[in-house]
């Protein structure tokens, strides 16, 4: 029997984890052997199914036929150095060895160990070593990282494969190691392309929300798989609101924004489609995601998918509550405004709560304060212009209507390619031989040089001293943590050259002081502050909570938190409004008990945060009278 291949794709922060979990559930119910896999780097299927997982094949509890597993990609990492290396310990001499897996210590090859990892199940069957999994499964189900990494992912079978054979034809050395090692792999990866490709074995399901960031990049998104050939695609809509909520003015609110969406929905994507509302309540555990999937293929009302049980919240619970949760915006001021010197503002998080109009908002804010404030994404899925109404370029250039702002975006493949250049024309400059900028010029072809060339545009911004803010609103939580450890881990790579005949000791000790000014600063919390943004629900906050830890190791700290989406506790006027507002509440409590730092609430609106106008009252209403004190040390 063939295997059948599923993908999950998306907006971050859609419901694409609660969407497949639930899929995987009623495949298994069915009879089939299922098993669903995760290629996020922040993963959360444990917290889903409420139970371990981890980076092996994990029988999921009271669900015959269906396994998960979470790909870790640090094991992953050591897994794939490992099989690469194994043939050439025994007929090359240690110190040779020791050169080529230093090199694969790259930030690159963790990408694409995962990716090799994430190969292995799509050349099933397989056994996973304890026994206990099938030898073959009938579904396999793959519920993969927000859109722009998704689409990174994918492409790799093709560029790394176009990168073993230059390496093949060149000095035998790629930055993923020999190619004569990973030569199998090049196979590999083409086999994968030709499953993708295959529509009667591969489905790709889009989940999105009826909002216009959602559908814009749900199309990007089905267009660059058609220029990989990968044309088979449904559509799952989630978080539609209940009819039965029209009598809340919040929610009726939303409601009619999103029937707009919808129907662009159906006359824009017109693809087998399933609808899902949103709920009372989060999508945790096996009985809720078997609702789930009720609804999903059946059909089943709103009404079916309300909790069985509801404990309803006392009053004298709810004021116990808020007064864990509030905030004086006096404690928020100080790790955002410029305390002598220049600040930096990072806005992280699990993709889809909401960075981006976090960071536009906190950017508008200060400008208005009369601060020089420099706006820009590293998100390969950038939605600045969307947010602020106005268009944002690959160059810097002041936000029209929005005195002291300045936006850019970084692009990755366009500055990858100036990166490349700057990189060889020096090599040139400096005499370096052909062999030797030909090696070069190999290693640059490479599909993590975007990465590197993003972080390295990014340094420059950082670097500059004429803005006396820059707030970056960056990619998910995973995407970022590599981000912020490439310039440790790129400064190692510096230390072993392929080319290491060349004399580069003084461009090398360059790049590592730029990179290390700019970890000092990340580190400093005069100088610049991490927010993390959430929705205030457990799997974005556990997800922020295991990001803010892995900063910590790097000695970055943590400081501010941004809940977004609350619902104003004058707006849960009726039962599933005030679920909800419920859950909220108590989650609130967590994120202030987890991380320790102010708490900024951004409330949830009856429309979209779009436009200079809207942002510009909401920050004056969430920032409050911030003015007197930011306008007292604007100008130092």
């Amino acid at each position: 029997m063939t295997s059948q291949f599923i993908f999950f794709s998306g907006k971050g922060g859609v419901g694409k984890t609660s969407m497949a979990c639930a899929t995987a559930v009623r495949h298994a119910d069915e009879g089939r052997r299922t098993l669903i896999v995760t290629t996020d780097p922040a993963s959360n299927l444990a917290d889903v199914f409420e139970q371990p997982i981890g980076h092996k094949i994990t029988a999921i509890n009271h669900v015959p036929n269906l396994w998960a597993m979470e790909i870790d990609p640090d094991q992953a990492t050591q897994e794939y150095i490992d099989r690469a290396m194994a043939p050439l310990r025994a007929a090359f001499p240690p110190q040779m060895v020791q050169v080529m897996e230093e090199q694969m210590s790259g930030p690159c090859t963790a990408e694409v160990a995962a990716f090799d990892r994430f190969v292995d199940f799509l050349e099933l069957p397989r056994q996973n070593g304890n026994g206990q999994p099938p030898a073959q499964f009938d579904t396999v189900i793959f519920d993969t990282a927000p859109t722009g990494h998704t689409l990174r992912l994918i492409e790799l079978p093709v560029a790394w494969s176009r990168s073993i054979e230059e390496a093949e034809q060149g000095s035998g050395q790629t930055c993923i190691g020999p190619a004569a090692a990973i030569q199998e792999a090049k196979h590999k990866y083409e086999r994968a392309v030709r499953t993708l490709r295959n529509g009667a074995q591969t489905t790709f399901i889009f989940v999105l929300q009826p909002e216009a960031t959602s559908i814009k990049e749900t199309r990007r998104a089905i267009g660059e798989l058609g220029k990989l050939d990968i044309h088979t695609h449904q559509l799952i809509v989630n978080g539609i609101i209940p009819s039965a909520e029209a009598t809340n003015p919040l929610f009726a609110g939303r409601r009619q924004m999103q029937s707009g969406y919808l129907a662009q929905i159906e006359q824009e994507l017109p693809l087998p489609t399933r609808w899902m509302s949103l709920l009372d309540g989060e999508i945790k555990g096996v009985a809720r995601l078997r609702k789930v999937a009720q609804r999903l293929f059946e059909g089943q009302t709103d009404l079916d998918l309300r909790k069985e049980t509801s404990t309803p919240t006392t009053e004298v619970e709810i004021v116990n509550r808020k007064s864990k949760i509030q905030n004086p915006t006096s404690a928020i001021w100080p790790r955002l405004l410029p305390n002598g010197h220049s600040r930096t503002l990072f806005f992280a998080g699990k993709g889809g709560v909401g960075k981006t109009v976090a960071s536009c908002l906190t950017a508008v804010w200060l400008a208005r304060q009369g601060y020089k404030t420099l706006l820009l994404t590293t998100d390969p899925a950038a939605h600045l212009g969307d947010v602020l109404g106005a268009p944002v370029g690959d160059e810097v250039a002041p936000v029209e209507g929005a005195p002291n702002l300045w936006a850019t975006k970084i692009d990755p493949k366009a500055v990858a390619e100036v990166y490349k250049k700057r990189i060889l024309d020096d090599a040139r400059q400096r005499g370096r031989p052909v062999e030797a900028i030909r090696v070069m010029e190999e290693e640059l072809n490479s599909p993590c040089t975007e990465e590197i060339a993003a972080f390295d545009q990014f340094i420059d911004y950082a670097s500059q001293d004429k803005w006396q803010v820059i707030v970056f609103d960056t990619a998910p939580t995973g995407h970022t943590l590599r981000l912020l450890e490439l310039p440790l881990d790129w400064s190692k790579q510096l230390d072993v050259k392929v080319f290491a005949s060349v004399d580069t000791v003084a461009a090398d000790d360059v790049a590592k002081q730029r990179f290390g000014q700019v970890i000092d600063m990340m580190r400093d919390p005069n100088r610049s502050t991490f927010a993390f943004v959430m929705y205030p629900e457990s799997t974005p906050i556990i997800e922020a909570y295991r990001a803010s830890r892995e900063l910590g190791t790097l000695d970055i700290p943590t400081g501010l938190v941004v809940a977004n989406l609350v619902i104003p506790p004058e707006q849960a006027t009726t039962p599933f409004s005030r679920a909800r507002r419920a859950m909220q509440e108590k989650y609130l409590v967590e994120i202030g008990e987890r991380f320790n730092v102010p708490v900024l609430q951004i409330p949830l609106l009856p429309h979209e945060v779009k436009g200079l106008d809207l942002l510009t009252e909401l920050a004056g209403k969430i920032y409050q009278n911030g003015a007197a004190i930011a306008m007292n040390g604007r100008n130092q």
